[in-house]
């Protein structure tokens, strides 16, 4: 295991904690306290499945960190792809959550586009990183 996929790896798991207060959070809340905030079931549906992508993200983003090494990258591309796992889970996990925050919202708000941007990085990285992994076998 390379030295920079330790420190990626690193800092991702550094970062686990964040999702662990959301769950913790989000727990709360279709338990039904802080019902002060008013939130519908289509807010608390789009912040469950941001909770859930984010950390199903944050796991494939550990294991492609190990992949990389193996994927026989430029440094530059390396880099965009080590970087691009992990961000994708904070913007489509975050696209869920945008799209849903305001007063008695029941459809996304223009928020949402956070997501699609996440979808388009996570895309990109996938394919490099597999595209990488089979021309280096």
């Amino acid at each position: 295991m390379s030295s920079l996929t330790k420190l990626m790896c690193g800092i991702i798991l550094v970062v686990v904690p964040t999702i662990q207060y959301g769950g913790y959070f989000l727990l709360q809340i279709l338990s039904g306290k802080h019902q002060e905030m008013g939130l519908n079931d289509f807010q608390k549906s789009m912040f469950r499945a941001g909770h859930a992508h984010a950390g199903v993200l944050v796991v494939l983003s550990l294991i492609a960190q190990v992949l990389v090494d193996h994927a026989g990258l430029s440094k530059g591309v390396e880099w965009m792809v080590r970087i691009g796992f992990p961000l994708s889970a904070i913007l489509i996990s975050g696209g869920f959550f945008g799209g849903a925050i305001g007063n008695n919202i029941t459809e996304p708000t223009k928020l949402i586009w956070v997501l699609y941007i996440g979808i388009i990085v996570l895309f990109i990285s996938l394919l490099t990183l597999g595209i990488g992994l089979i021309r280096n076998r």
